[in-house]
């Protein structure tokens, strides 16, 4: 396996203008969170799940072994950093720790290590790495492992990174699924060989598919209007 360490870049002008108390949070969309979630989606400070006191929703995702995960997530006071996806088998003991972080001058978050490949418990780490606040929620997706089940005690952890942050380092959130053949087929995805795929950086140059079609659908009737007109 290669360790690669992520350190705080430049922010931008957007990033600059954010109060330095500032903390990032973010919404577990899907899988469905094993918790109630506030309007920014706390809590979430505490690992391995966000904190005592939550309120468990009985959520559960079903999934069959080698499915397409997708996870989603919506940022809700932006900041940099990326997300890193674990599961374990064993209920919420079983995740493993938080990454351990380095201090880059005064920034006490200032870089951490990123598994790549991962290795399991670890399913995707480095993905959605930003710098700037995102223009509404994101997803990425990667691949179950295909020898596995898990049909109790399954808990699928989601937690983001931030640099230029005071401690603590990382947000969580965690989901209940359940991992087995005829399991509900998860999420289809593509198949990529089991690489996470991202659907944006955060940069603005992914493509906007639902942008395309509605920009399609305008030109059909733009052209239907004109045959109109001219009968």
């Amino acid at each position: 396996m290669r360790r690669f360490t992520v350190v705080a870049v430049a922010l931008s002008a957007a990033c600059v203008l954010l109060p330095s108390v500032a903390r990032a949070h973010f919404i577990l969309q899907s899988p469905a969170s094993s918790a109630e979630q506030g309007t920014l989606g706390d809590p979430q400070k505490t690992p391995p799940c966000g904190g005592d006191g939550v309120v468990a929703t009985g959520a559960v995702t079903a999934f069959a072994p080698g499915d397409m995960v997708t996870v989603t997530i919506n940022e809700t006071v932006p900041h940099p950093g990326h997300y890193r996806v674990a599961l374990s088998t064993t209920g919420q003991a079983g995740l493993p720790a938080d990454p351990a972080v380095t201090a880059v001058g005064t920034d006490a978050c200032g870089s951490t290590e990123v598994q790549s490949p991962p290795v399991f418990p670890v399913l995707a780490d480095g993905m959605l790495v930003h710098t700037s606040a995102f223009s509404g929620p994101q997803t990425f997706s990667f691949r179950l492992p295909a020898n596995m089940t898990c049909t109790s005690n399954c808990v699928l952890q989601v937690i983001e990174y931030m640099s230029n942050h005071s401690a603590p380092c990382f947000y969580h959130h965690c989901a209940n699924v359940t991992v087995q053949a005829g399991g509900g087929g998860g999420d289809a995805g593509p198949s990529d060989g089991g690489a996470p795929v991202e659907t944006d950086s955060g940069c603005g140059c992914a493509v906007d598919h639902g942008r395309g079609s509605v920009a399609g659908l305008l030109l059909l009737l733009a052209l239907v209007a004109g045959r109109r007109a001219r009968r």
